[in-house]
């Protein structure tokens, strides 16, 4: 496990995933992040590649060939390499191996960059593509937060969720586990969002971003903590809570890819929302936490 420290805050980050496990504020006494309990959801903050979101099958077809993938990809359940560490930052490292080319079949280098500063987390991505042709692939984050941050003050129905910028933004609604883009609605978002476990009665409030930087933050009513994360780059942001159970968190998932579609061919390369690299080549994605 690595440790981050500011003055504020204290960081734990599983090597295993790369997975961010606890964003501890002592003197308010608040653990920022959902601690796994698997009577819900048994991750904290997991990183999703190759995939993002679930395949139709669990499978797709690359250059012919037919590969099987689970949910959300590989990456959030090998051990990274710490590449650097200190009391601000840590980068962490997951290379290629033979295992994965049987689900997923390029060389890469994946980097995941943490940085603490204050009260404020930055995320770094870089997928580098090793291999010798273009790479297709999807990233994402899925941090789940606490709600209520302290249990002594409030409970799930005392939180809302704030967009800026703030305006209509298109949802991609989902049929099961896939997106039904061609269906999508409409979420007004000019006003905050109060918080009810049925606003997840059909799995993840998945918007559109169209790549416009964009703030999700998640804030109690009846004192002044939450969190804000802000991408500036990502297509899509899912907000999820499982359902029908009454889970005391949300995640607030920053997107470079998404689930398929419900008429998805399998074809990898055409998938929806499917980013790719050329050889050589790197492409870097980043998002931004605010605890408050």
């Amino acid at each position: 496990m690595i440790s981050l420290h500011s003055n504020d805050l204290t960081v734990k980050i599983n090597e295993k995933g790369a997975e961010l496990t606890s964003v501890n504020d002592a003197a308010e006494k608040i653990e920022y992040i959902w601690q796994a309990d698997p009577m819900y959801w048994g991750r904290h903050a997991p990183i999703l590649f190759p995939i993002v979101g679930r395949l139709q099958d669990n499978q797709y077809t690359l250059d012919g060939e037919t590969y099987h993938m689970d949910q959300h990809g590989f990456a959030r359940d090998y051990t990274f390499k710490v590449l650097e560490h200190d009391d601000g930052h840590a980068v962490f490292q997951l290379l290629t191996d033979d295992e994965m080319k049987t689900r997923y079949p390029f060389e890469f280098d994946l980097q995941v960059t943490f940085t603490l500063t204050g009260h404020t987390m930055d995320v770094s991505y870089h997928v580098l593509n090793l291999d010798d042709r273009a790479m297709p692939f999807s990233i994402g984050g899925h941090p789940g937060f606490n709600v209520p941050l302290n249990p002594y003050e409030g409970g799930f129905e005392d939180y809302a969720i704030t967009v800026a910028p703030r305006r209509s933004y298109a949802q991609i609604p989902l049929v099961g586990p896939y997106n039904d883009a061609d269906y999508e609605k409409t979420l007004n978002l000019t006003t905050p969002l109060k918080l009810d476990h049925d606003l997840f009665n059909q799995d993840a409030l998945i918007l559109d971003l169209d790549h416009v930087e964009t703030t999700v933050m998640l804030s109690s009513t009846v004192n002044d903590h939450g969190v804000a994360l802000t991408v500036e780059n990502a297509p899509y942001v899912g907000i999820w809570s499982p359902y029908p159970k009454r889970a005391p968190f949300v995640a607030i998932e920053p997107w470079w890819g998404i689930a398929d579609s419900v008429n998805a061919t399998g074809d990898f390369r055409q998938k929806m929302g499917i980013q790719t690299i050329q050889p050589n080549a790197e492409f870097t994605a980043d998002y931004q936490i605010r605890f408050f």
